[in-house]
C-alpha cells in the first residue's frame, strides 16, 4: 500500500509585495561592514521597494507628487532595513510598514505645511478629513455640518472646528490670486489693509488741542468752520460779516501761531 505524503504548506505573507527575505537578513545580521554586506542590504531594499511603493501611493493627491512621495517612501524604507533586528522574531513587514509611513506622514508634516500648525491641529485634520469623506458618500446634495462631522469622528465640536480650519492651512494663496467669485480680478492683495493715513491727523489733533482752546472766540470759530466745517473763505467771511482778506489773514496767523507753540511743546 503506497503512503500519500503530504508537502508542508508554504506560508503566505499578507501582501504580494511582501517577498520572504528571513534568510537574507538572518545573513545581514552576521556579515561584517565591506561590500558584500553592502550588496545583500541594497538586494533586500530592491525586494522590498514595491511595498514602499504600495504605501506612498496611499498618499497620493494630497498635493505631493507620487514620485516624491516614492522616494520618501524608500528613504523611510532604507532606515528600516539598516534598523531591523530579525533576532527579536519580528516580522520584517510588521517592522517596516509603520516605519515608512511614519516617514511620509513626517514628510507631509515638516514640508508641506505652508502655515505652522500644532501636531495636534494636524491630527484633528486628518480625522475630520476621513469624517468628511466617509459621511459624503451618505449624505448628498449639502456638506456635512460640523456637529455631523464631530459626531462621526467621536470628537468634539470646537475640535472638528479647529480641524476644519487646519484643512485651509496645508496650502496659502498667492497675494495675487483672484479671489472666489470675483469676476473683475479682484486679487487677495486688494483685499489687504494698510496705514490709515487718519491716524496721523488724530496725533496732530490731540497735540493742538490744548493750544486751540486758549485761542481767542473768533479765531476758534474761524479754525473750526474752515478746518472742521470745510467751509470756504468766502462763506466764512460772509457769514461772520467780515472781508475774506481778514479772514484769510487770520487763518494764516493763528496756523503760525498755533505750529510755532506745538513745536516748542515737542521740544
Amino acid at each position: 500500500m503506497r503512503s500519500h505524503s503530504t508537502a508542508p504548506a508554504t506560508k503566505r505573507h499578507p501582501h504580494d509585495d511582501a517577498p520572504d527575505t528571513s534568510a537574507d537578513f538572518a545573513r545581514l545580521v552576521a556579515l561584517p561592514r565591506g561590500p558584500e554586506r553592502d550588496a545583500l542590504r541594497q538586494e533586500i531594499v530592491g525586494a522590498w521597494l514595491p511595498m514602499a511603493d504600495r504605501l506612498a501611493g496611499r498618499f497620493r493627491n494630497r498635493g505631493e507628487s507620487l514620485d516624491d512621495l516614492r522616494q520618501v517612501a524608500a528613504l523611510g524604507l532604507v532606515k528600516a532595513v539598516d534598523r531591523y533586528d530579525p533576532r527579536r522574531g519580528t516580522a520584517f513587514e510588521s517592522y517596516a510598514v509603520p516605519t515608512v509611513t511614519g516617514e511620509i506622514k513626517r514628510h507631509f508634516r515638516d514640508h508641506m505645511w505652508t502655515l505652522h500648525v500644532p501636531r495636534r491641529v494636524q491630527d484633528l485634520r486628518n480625522r475630520v478629513r476621513f469624517a468628511r469623506q466617509d459621511l459624503a458618500q451618505t449624505i448628498s446634495g449639502r456638506a456635512p455640518t460640523t456637529a455631523e462631522i464631530a459626531e462621526h469622528a467621536q470628537m468634539s465640536e470646537e475640535d472638528a472646528a479647529a480641524g476644519l480650519e487646519a484643512l485651509d492651512s496645508f496650502t496659502a494663496l498667492s497675494l495675487d490670486a483672484e479671489l472666489p467669485g470675483s469676476e473683475d480680478g479682484y486679487a487677495l492683495r486688494d483685499a489687504l489693509g494698510g496705514p490709515d493715513p487718519a491716524l496721523d491727523v488724530v496725533i496732530d489733533r490731540e497735540a493742538v488741542k490744548p493750544r486751540i482752546a486758549q485761542l481767542p472766540e473768533r479765531e476758534r470759530t474761524i479754525l473750526y468752520m474752515r478746518f472742521f466745517g470745510d467751509m470756504t473763505q468766502s462763506r466764512i467771511a460772509e457769514q461772520l460779516g467780515i472781508s475774506q482778506m481778514h479772514v484769510s489773514r487770520l487763518i494764516s496767523r493763528c496756523c503760525d501761531r498755533l505750529r510755532d507753540q506745538v513745536m516748542r511743546d515737542a521740544a
